[in-house]
């Protein structure tokens, strides 16, 4: 293959990557993509002799790095806030994030019911995450909400509520947990987050307390 081609290639795949990243709201994913871009580009300004673009590029590599260690590394605040369903900055927040909110969960449908439980997960101080959990005549719970803000998609929020405090579940009486797949990315968030396909139900996952 000809030299100036495969250098042409590198070139496209980078801008490909740049703009890509651009495109994206979780800003983990954001800044790998943005750093494989940036060094792409990089070492495409080396190959074609482009000084100051493998020098601003370069840069650019080293900001990503910089940024990723602190949000990999820094120990962050977490609390959990319960709030009754009538709330007026729940029904503002989820009225703005409704769109979003139907991306990932298309059947999300809520009227507020007196036993809702309603919790707002703080990160840093900011309501970063939502569930909104239901009883039903059996005993069990079922998720009508769960949904983190599109900043902050990086799982530390969905480890710090079904893995790290089951003991608030617990305090609460709720010992399983039911939520229906919503898309597949949702699919796959309720897998990590720790709940399981129900037996002869391929749309319902559970999640039980430890």
């Amino acid at each position: 293959m000809d030299t100036h081609l495969i250098y042409e290639i590198i070139g496209y795949v980078a801008s490909v990557l740049i703009a890509v990243s651009l495109m994206m709201s979780a800003i983990i994913k954001l800044r790998v993509i943005n750093l494989i871009g940036a060094a792409a580009f990089c070492l495409y300004g080396i190959l074609i002799g482009a000084v100051p673009v493998a020098a601003m590029n370069g840069f650019i590599v080293l900001i990503n790095i910089y940024y990723l260690s602190k949000i990999l590394g820094d120990k962050e605040f977490f609390k959990l806030l319960r709030v009754s369903g009538n709330s007026e900055y729940l029904q503002e927040f989820i009225s703005f994030y409704e769109e979003d909110i139907r991306n990932y969960q298309p059947g999300f449908s809520w009227k507020p019911e007196p036993d809702d439980i309603a919790v707002f997960v703080l990160r840093n101080m900011v309501p970063a995450g939502l569930l909104i959990a239901r009883p039903d005549a059996t005993g069990e719970h079922k998720v009508v909400l769960d949904y983190v803000i599109p900043n902050y998609r990086d799982f530390k929020i969905g480890k710090y509520l079904f893995e790290d405090r089951q003991d608030y579940f617990r305090g609460l009486g709720v010992t399983r947990l039911v939520a229906t797949g919503g898309t597949e990315a949702h699919r796959d968030y309720l897998k990590k987050a720790g709940f399981r396909p129900e037996k002869n139900r391929s749309d319902r996952y559970e999640w039980r307390l430890r």
